[in-house]
């Protein structure tokens, strides 16, 4: 008895168990333990573990409102780029490097982005002028708009600090070749008495700008529910060394400007 209890002692000094607890027996897992049966020969593989019929995995989910897609299910195609996109670097881009000499596609005058400004300096006595002409400017450029406040006080407009008195967005990547493409194609042509764009609004760094007296020219806008005409200053910001440059660039993007 004594040589017994001395090797109990030794097996709890090194962390081993002296034994199984009388009346308990190890619980086996469910569907382990059992040998495999081998498949039949010719027989498709057997589904995984974890699916569900109609090829969605059970377990854990990739997020709140996620389901994880099955193997194999391939996405969507992806979307055609805008068509001035399009044809800016097939076309324009050698016609340029041919023209001014460039060595590199990097030099190429590039558009970067275009900036519409609506001043509603009547949205100090009526309200409601404002809200309209977010409306208006978010279904013609397809973002929601930001509102522009004043910064000064001055009494002869009767203006305060931080009153709403215009709104304006900034457009880039897609949303701005498709933008272009729309104000060149269907907008422009729908001016009245359009004699063509001045050629003369170009800066040094070679951005333009130009005005529409009205807003109605984008068929985006709804003539029924038109309550205030409203007009626009579109800016067009170039990246090129010379307003030469951009002038052709946006020559042969297709913008209509005026023959002196």
């Amino acid at each position: 008895m004594a040589e017994e209890r001395k090797e109990e002692k030794e097996k709890k000094k090194e962390g081993k168990p002296s034994g199984k607890a009388p009346g308990k027996t190890e619980a086996k897992p469910e569907g382990k333990g059992e040998p495999k049966k081998p498949a039949a020969p010719g027989a498709p593989p057997a589904a995984k573990e974890g699916k569900k019929e109609g090829g969605k995995k059970e377990g854990k989910a990739a997020g709140p409102g996620y389901v994880i897609e099955a193997e194999g299910e391939a996405p969507g195609p992806p979307a055609p780029p805008p068509r001035l996109l399009s044809r800016y670097r097939e076309e324009v881009v050698p016609q340029l490097m041919q023209k001014f000499g460039h060595q590199n596609r990097l030099a190429v005058p590039r558009l970067l982005k275009v900036t519409i400004n609506m001043g509603v300096g009547k949205a100090i006595e009526n309200r409601r002028r404002i809200e309209l002409a977010v409306r208006d400017l978010a279904l013609i450029s397809g973002q929601r708009p930001v509102i522009t406040k004043s910064r000064q006080s001055i009494a002869g407009f009767k203006l305060r600090p931080d009153m709403a008195i215009g709104c304006k967005v900034t457009l880039r990547g897609k949303r701005m070749y498709e933008f272009l493409d729309r104000l060149v194609s269907v907008a422009i042509p729908r001016i009245r008495d359009f004699r063509g764009l001045s050629p003369k609004s170009f800066d040094k760094a070679g951005n333009y700008t130009f005005g529409i007296s009205e807003q109605i020219i984008f068929p985006e806008v709804p003539v029924d529910s038109l309550e205030f005409q409203q007009g626009m200053d579109v800016t067009i910001g170039v990246a090129s060394r010379k307003a030469d440059e951009s002038r052709e660039l946006l020559s042969l993007l297709g913008f209509p400007f005026r023959q002196n």
